[in-house]
């Protein structure tokens, strides 16, 4: 197919805008990077753009020095795994019987499930529920309440509806039970979905704020976005006391946040380039239709 010359202009303008926006989206975390390499004098006067100024690693040797913060982010990681595998599992298994047209109440179940992504209890009810299951600052308060999401449920049997089902009904006939047409046939060629879906769920796990702040007290099972939060909002109080008395320290406390964001982004971006083939083919499955 041969493109025209205005076709190939409008390909143009579209990769243009798109690398405009990369670009946008990539200046800020740059500029935090710089900070956190930057020396304080460097930040306080406003020399640190998108390379760092005085570069030293103080504020990393602060973040490390603290074993509350290493000890967060080996539990985070560890946390991510755990709710990554707990979660692709019960996805598989809600997702594949779906697929069954003999399954009794198919209907019934697929309409229960769609219903709880519209309307859910509310934050203090979920509270009560979880305090009277005695599983408030349990570590499994951050698995098992959020271990399965309905719409990654819904696109995995998307993906598998269009499986030929001529290849399930063969390996019937050779006397295949459903549970080794899952593991035989259907997972292996899910695999950009599978690893698609295991991506979300664990950028979610590695994020996950909220539910650590409401239900966790123990600072033993703080993932690492709350240590985050708990650094910044002790740096921001010392800001406040020192300002006016020593110049360098709110740009002291300024490089330190930039080195902490740092740290509890990094981990997560490591994993993009590992799965990025299966990504790009994850997301445009259903895409084209022969």
């Amino acid at each position: 197919m041969v493109k025209s010359k205005g076709t190939r202009i409008s390909d143009f303008i579209i990769a243009a805008i798109m690398f405009l926006f990369i670009l946008v989206c990539i200046l800020p975390m740059i500029n935090l990077a710089a900070r956190s390499f930057s020396s304080p004098m460097a930040i306080v006067h406003r020399e640190v753009s998108f390379w760092p100024v005085g570069f030293t690693l103080e504020s990393y040797q602060y973040a490390f020095r603290d074993p509350a913060f290493s000890r967060s982010l080996i539990w985070t990681v560890f946390l991510t795994i755990i709710c990554t595998v707990v979660s692709m599992v019960m996805t598989i298994l809600c997702a594949y019987p779906l697929t069954y047209d003999s399954l009794k109440g198919k209907k019934v179940f697929t309409t229960i499930m769609v219903l709880t992504m519209y309307f859910s209890a509310g934050t203090i009810p979920n509270y009560i529920l979880l305090k009277n299951l005695d599983w408030i600052d349990k570590p499994w308060v951050l698995i098992i309440p959020n271990c399965l999401s309905v719409f990654n449920v819904i696109i995995l049997r998307s993906f598998f509806m269009g499986i030929p089902e001529s290849m399930r009904e063969s390996a019937e006939l050779d006397g295949a039970n459903p549970f080794v047409v899952l593991t035989k046939i259907y997972l292996p060629l899910s695999t950009a979905v599978l690893a698609t879906l295991a991506l979300f769920y664990a950028v979610g796990r590695w994020n996950g704020f909220s539910d650590a702040l409401m239900y966790m007290t123990d600072k033993r099972f703080a993932p690492i976005q709350l240590k985050l939060y708990e650094i910044i909002r002790n740096l921001s109080a010392i800001e406040v006391q020192a300002e006016g008395i020593a110049s360098n320290a709110p740009a002291a406390s300024d490089g330190m946040k930039a080195a902490a964001v740092m740290i509890a982004t990094v981990p997560i971006l490591l994993i993009y380039p590992w799965l990025q083939r299966y990504f790009i083919t994850g997301v445009t499955v259903g895409a084209e239709k022969g």
